[in-house]
């Protein structure tokens, strides 16, 4: 499985591409691995922040999960496991999390998590003994761009109702989300793709500037940083399944299905290779990766556009590229000193990013409709999206007895419900 064959780096030159079972000499492929890790790094670390998880841990684990899909998958898709935000809207609800500091409830969360990842597990195996197809009929575009809009629009309220304290947090926020702006527009190459993490730094900066510096609002404590260790194990937590935060968070595997399926199209497009035969495997293998996270106290996972992005613009498909990125993550994961410089971060900067993510997440789900030129001149998808935006965004919920269903999970079954019952009519 590890039988890459080595390039020359010359074959950069020409513009050639590196294959999935390729590789450059080690010390090329350990450059890009870093790569990578920086890639995924933003978003993995932001993730379990807006959860009240250890950020550690989801670093450590977003390691062990890209090896576990590697080998699942047996080396033929390149691929990176990083934190998967489309849990953090159920997360936040089936726990009850303010928005501030470490999740008490999080083994409540865990539990629902590993739920989703045996869910998952299940469609993988189902999607490798008979195809692809039942997926592509129940979720198509329309379904799918509104159900990831909605994971965006439902998180709104967070960042600006429990991450600022304060006028000045609300300005802070103001800052950082155009410091993120500034980024994405006026940057290029690397720089431009680690819009979240450079602007996160250049608000942080300001920040501090202000607090620390001219007195203004709480100042940034670094004393966490200079008193943790260097390497110590993380924190783990084991999981307590309830049947609400089960019922409540195992739904977003639908999500994570339609995530990676277009990862393994983008990858496939990029490649020339077709990657449909692996299907099923990668879904068991991010599923087996969410449930063993999920199981100790990590983030649930998937596979990653940032680094699909790397992968095209460097036109180096290597999986060994990616067994070396896990392996930098797994260092990373023993770093006490490391989480405290997470823990470091601002309140109000952590809201001016998460104003951003979120955004960013409702608009990909536009991005689907546009992608796949979806026709809201039929009333049939016209009514599928506008229900689920509003019953995902204002947070409708259905009881079932002790069971309630609201949110994400709502509007991700009404979505695949509504479609399947409106295309029988005619005039659809």
């Amino acid at each position: 499985m590890f039988n890459w064959t080595e390039k020359p780096v010359s074959t950069l030159a020409n513009g050639a591409v590196i294959a999935p079972d390729e590789r450059l000499p080690w010390l090329q492929t350990g450059a890009m691995g870093i790569q990578h890790v920086i890639a995924m790094f933003g978003a993995t670390v932001l993730a379990p922040i807006l959860m009240g998880f250890n950020p550690n841990i989801a670093i450590l684990m977003s390691g062990i999960g890209t090896l576990i899909f590697y080998f699942v998958t047996g080396g033929k898709v390149p691929s990176y496991l990083g934190s998967s935000f489309a849990f953090i809207g159920v997360v936040i609800a089936a726990s009850g999390y303010a928005g501030k500091g470490a999740n008490a409830n999080i083994a409540v969360a865990l539990g629902g998590i590993v739920a989703c990842g045996v869910v998952y597990i299940l469609i993988g195996a189902l999607v490798q003994a008979i195809g692809t197809g039942w997926i592509e009929r129940f979720m198509p575009p329309v379904v799918t761009g509104a159900v990831v809009a909605v994971i965006g629009l439902n998180l709104a309220g967070i960042p600006i109702k429990n991450m600022a304290a304060n006028n000045f947090d609300s300005w802070m926020q103001a800052v950082t989300f155009l410091c993120v702006g500034l980024v994405a527009v006026f940057t290029r190459g690397m720089v431009q793709r680690l819009l979240i993490l450079i602007g996160l730094i250049l608000a942080t900066l300001v920040y501090a500037a202000l607090t620390n510096g001219m007195g203004l609002g709480k100042p940034v404590d670094l004393s966490g940083i200079a008193n943790a260790a260097w390497f110590g194990l993380p924190t783990f937590t084991t999981p307590v399944f309830t049947a609400n935060a089960m019922l409540l968070i195992a739904p977003v595997a639908i999500i994570l299905v339609a995530e990676n399926l277009g990862h393994l199209k983008a990858v496939t497009a990029m490649t020339g290779r077709n990657l449909d035969p692996y299907m099923g495997r990668a879904f068991i293998g991010d599923g087996i990766a969410t449930v063993i996270s999920g199981g100790v106290g990590g983030t649930g996972v998937t596979t990653y556009a940032e680094n699909i992005g790397v992968m095209a613009a460097t036109r180096i498909y290597s999986t060994a590229v990616f067994v070396v990125a896990a392996l930098i993550a797994l260092v990373l994961g023993f770093s006490p000193k490391f989480g405290a410089l997470i823990q470091a971060i601002p309140l109000p900067v952590m809201g001016g990013v998460s104003i951003v993510v979120f955004g960013l997440i409702a608009i990909a789900g536009a991005k689907i409709w546009v992608d796949n030129k979806v026709d809201f001149s039929q009333n049939k998808n016209l009514i599928v999206a506008a229900i689920t935006l509003i019953i995902g965004t204002g947070d409708f919920t259905l009881k079932f007895g002790d069971f309630a269903l609201g949110g994400i999970g709502t509007a991700t079954f009404g979505a695949i419900i509504l479609y399947a019952l409106l295309g029988r009519s005619r005039n659809a």
